[in-house]
């Protein structure tokens, strides 16, 4: 049997919110195994913010460029919060996503390889750029949207300077109307995006083993119920779900669009652009997400809790 150590028990409560003698609970159930344990608390409905398990951090900056039809969003990291604030270091973040945008790149090694103004290669700037602050610096991940007729929607959430900050989102919307009349709606949905980080644009969109995943759940949260209405209740359970975390079916977060989905205020759109307008894609990236993190925060409380040292 795995041992539960203070650190899984942190790790645990902070994917989770759950409390920290539940969450030890759950990794002695499941043997260490955090995924399980995870579900585990969710079965028993203690898990009061599974969508947290993303919740990691590390710094940097989120760039966001739109050029012509095309948009970028590329995250560029560093070792402290203090360079993220150095000018040379928000100067290197933009050009990277400029160079990427105007060359309709996404590969993080086709960027790198990419010229960079002044000189050699956006790895060369790199690489110069760790040797005069003196930290380390990587170019992790960039994604592209594209559109041939329509608008390129932008936000930047913590905005430390332009097109840079904390979370950056880009939105693309595909019609052959008035772009100059989808600018207002392509911020709102990228405000949208920010503030309820959806998982897909819709349910087609989703990873099939996290769906799976949530079946899985709901027919074990609601075990022992005749089949029928088991089914019922994970179809219905399903539905939600996707209300949850689809753009499309997510309700908007904006007051004067009160009680309607993403979907509905891009249909109702069209009548001011003057053309249909389809919801092409978008891409949300925070800071950070999904690198593990050091902490030492409450480090005595956690191994109190586990009943050890962490």
């Amino acid at each position: 049997m795995a041992s539960v150590t203070a650190a899984l028990v942190k790790d645990l409560r902070e994917k989770t919110g759950a409390g920290m003698m539940d969450c030890k609970a759950a990794l002695t159930e499941t043997e260490g195994d955090i995924e399980a344990a995870i579900d585990w608390l969710r079965k028993k409905g203690l898990s009061r913010a599974a969508k947290k398990s993303g919740r990691v951090a590390a710094e940097g900056l989120v760039a966001v460029a739109v050029h012509g039809n095309d948009g970028v969003v590329v995250e560029v990291n560093s070792e402290t919060d203090f360079v993220a604030r150095n000018e040379e270091f928000q100067a290197l973040a933009k050009t990277i996503a400029l160079v990427a945008v105007e060359k309709g790149l996404s590969d993080v090694e086709a960027i790198k390889g990419s010229h960079y103004p002044g000189g050699g290669t956006v790895a060369d700037a790199i690489a110069n750029a760790i040797a005069t602050i003196g930290e380390n610096m990587t170019l992790r991940r960039a994604a592209l949207l594209h559109v041939g007729q329509g608008f390129i929607g932008q936000y930047v959430h913590n905005a430390i300077a332009d097109g840079l900050g904390k979370i950056g989102v880009a939105v693309a919307l595909e019609s052959t109307g008035d772009s100059v009349a989808l600018a207002p709606l392509g911020r709102l949905i990228a405000l949208h995006v920010a503030a309820a980080s959806p998982a897909a644009l819709e349910s087609s969109g989703l990873d099939p083993a996290v769906v799976e995943r949530e079946k899985t759940v709901l027919a074990e949260k609601n075990a022992g119920k005749p089949a029928h209405v088991l089914e019922k209740i994970v179809d219905s359970g399903l539905k939600t779900y996707f209300k949850e975390v689809c753009l499309i079916d997510q309700v908007s977060i904006h007051a004067e669009h009160a009680g309607k989905t993403i979907g509905q205020v891009v249909k109702e759109a069209e009548k001011s652009v003057g053309a249909p307008v389809t919801l092409k894609g978008f891409v949300r990236y925070a800071l950070g997400e999904g690198i593990e993190k050091q902490e030492t925060d409450f480090a005595a409380e956690v191994a109190a809790a586990a009943g050890g040292p962490a």
